[in-house]
Parts: structure tokens; sequence; C-alpha cells
């Protein structure tokens, strides 16, 4: 064998530098769930002890791998439904916001925020899937400069300090 046979990617084909985590109370829902709302392609399931549940899966979300699995006794990670919400969110990007809106509510996400234009450049809206965890969904349909972000920012924040 050669040395060029030997070598190891440090990253694996088909893995990003950065793979989410989720953790679920009952990850078969949410791989089910996923499949249907975002059109994730399963691609590991790796059942937990005594073949109950899910330990680890791993799907593909667009070019995106995401890993998850079931809360475990002894382990630190928790669910978004244990802890009664997440501090973490995704952006989902996609060439039709507006079909993937309507899927991923379709499939049994929360509505949290119409589709509409954005200062940043995109059409998008949130969802809040049936686990606890936010979805944006959105497609860029302008490029602006710095300037038009940044009064657009500032627009919008004087928009949510009126409301508060």
């Amino acid at each position: 064998m050669t040395m060029e046979a030997n070598m190891v990617m440090p990253i694996p084909e088909g893995y990003r530098t950065l793979t989410p985590i989720l953790v679920f109370k009952d990850a078969r829902r949410a791989l089910d769930f996923y499949k249907q709302a975002f059109g994730a392609k399963e691609l590991l399931v790796m059942p937990g002890p005594g073949g109950k549940g899910v330990m680890h899966a791993e799907i593909e979300i667009g070019d995106c791998r995401v890993m998850l699995g079931e809360e475990h006794p002894g382990e630190e990670l928790r669910s978004a439904e244990t802890m009664k919400g997440s501090p973490v969110g995704f952006y989902l990007r996609v060439s039709n916001v507006d079909t993937a809106y309507r899927r991923a509510v379709n499939a049994g996400a929360k509505a949290s925020e119409l589709v509409e234009e954005k200062f940043w450049g995109d059409r998008a809206g949130q969802v809040k899937d049936p686990f606890g965890y936010s979805w944006w969904i959105g497609t860029h349909v302008k490029d602006v400069s710095p300037e038009e972000l940044k009064k657009g920012a500032e627009e919008s924040m004087r928009g949510m300090a009126s409301r508060a």
C-alpha cells in the first residue's frame, strides 16, 4: 500500500466542518417529521439499547448533515422539549421559500412568522417544529449593500422596540 492509500480525510466525505447534533425524546418521530417537512434523507439509524429508540442517526437536508438521537440518562444533552424551548435555531436556504414553508406547516410545524421580504435580501418566514426547534426558511431574492443592510436593521430594531 502506498502512503496515499492510507490517508484518512480529517473531515469525511459528505460532512462539513460543523455538524449540528439535535436531541429528542422520540428521535424516530423527528426523523419522520424532517423527511416530510424538509425533504431530509435518512442516512443512518442506530437503535438504542435493546433495540429501543434511536441512539444515533444522521440525515441530510440539502447539502448539510445533521446528527440526532434521543436523551439518555447520564448524558448532558437534553431535548428542546425537556428544556421547554431551545437557545438554537436553524436557517434553511431553499430555492422556493413559499413552497418549503407550506410543506413544513403541512407536516406539522407551527407558523411563527409568515413569509415576507426581509431587509437582508431574503424572502423568509419562521416555523417551530413539533419538538421545540425554530427554523427560518428563506430564499435569497436581492443583494443588499452594507448601507441598505444597516438601514434595514435599524428600522427593524425601532419596530421591535415600539412593540415591546
